[in-house]
């Protein structure tokens, strides 16, 4: 079992950066790609990156793509979502999950994660 925990996240202003952690209590994280989604007011969960259990391959949704950086360190076992020129439509609770294996496309749907973390909430005010 993975259990995974989201931290980093606040209040910030519009234009700001946040950067959230994933780590896990449980087993190693190095084995799993990881993903980052969110969730906002009234929405449906988006997908907005992912990275393999190397490091070596990423995947961003459109949405952030040039604005939110995802990396890891298998030895802090930790992912990072790193989120530069915050906007107030990325107010969210923003998720991790682990996924056995690796999806990396338009195509790829939640359904590919096996864990996920109970979130962290992101605030975009002035």
């Amino acid at each position: 079992q993975v259990q995974l925990v989201e931290s980093g996240g606040g209040l910030v202003q519009p234009g700001g950066s946040l950067r959230l952690s994933c780590t896990t209590s449980g087993r190693s994280l190095s084995t799993y790609a990881i993903g980052w989604f969110r969730r906002g007011p009234g929405q449906e969960r988006e997908f907005l990156a992912v990275i393999i259990w190397s490091g070596t391959d990423t995947y961003y949704a459109d949405s952030v793509k040039g604005r939110f950086t995802i990396s890891r360190d298998n030895a802090k076992n930790t992912v990072f979502l790193q989120m530069n020129n915050l906007k107030p439509e990325d107010a969210a609770v923003y998720y991790c999950a682990a996924d056995t294996n690796y999806c990396s496309g338009a195509w790829c749907t939640e359904d590919e994660y096996d864990y996920w973390g109970q979130g962290t909430q992101v605030t975009v005010s002035s």
